[in-house]
């Protein structure tokens, strides 16, 4: 009977671990995709550098060459605006790369959960054990999982991978939004 209820137990929580393995991984192969488009909004654009000293020598050649008295040249050159990040790109980073960090950790959990789950049934249904022996084996191990809340990570699990995917579309609404405005 006891048998019995850890196999389902056990094979219950490896089917659950798997699925969210699965998802996890396509889905932080996405994010991590959109990530690497939104994070140059991040960093100045060294093109945008380029065309700012690029029109200060065109300036500075139409005065050279025009019949217009010209004002000084300036002893220091002219420097670039400081560049600081929109604040959309700063949002929608955080969101994403905090849903990746969340999505990955529960892929991992998962993968912990599996193993947990393989390692019990190994150790607790040693065919060469006496029946006393595996029945203490099994009590230590059900008062670990009761007392570690393993079914409460379990079920945690999608509640994070739902998180997860908020977090994902929060993200990917503010940049969607923002594309058009800049």
């Amino acid at each position: 009977m006891a048998e019995e209820e850890d196999n389902k137990m056990a094979e219950r929580w490896q089917k659950d671990a798997e699925g969210i393995i699965i998802f996890t991984g396509l889905f932080s192969a996405a994010v991590a995709a959109l990530v690497s488009v939104t994070v140059t909004d991040l960093k100045q654009n060294p093109q945008d550098t380029s065309a700012f000293y690029l029109q200060n020598i065109y300036q500075l050649q139409v005065l050279a060459d025009s019949s217009i008295p010209r004002p000084s040249i300036p002893s220091t050159p002219a420097q670039p605006p400081p560049f600081s990040p929109p604040k959309y790109a700063i949002w929608v980073n955080s969101l994403l790369f905090l849903s990746l960090v969340i999505s990955l950790t529960c892929a991992m959990l998962a993968t912990l959960l599996q193993q947990w789950a393989r390692r019990y049934l190994r150790v607790t249904q040693l065919p060469r054990c006496s029946p006393h022996r595996r029945a203490r084996m099994r009590a230590f191990f059900s008062h670990g999982v009761d007392r570690f809340r393993l079914s409460w990570v379990v079920e945690a699990l999608p509640t994070l991978v739902h998180l997860s995917l908020f977090l994902f579309f929060a993200g990917l609404l503010i940049y969607l939004f923002n594309i058009n405005h800049i």
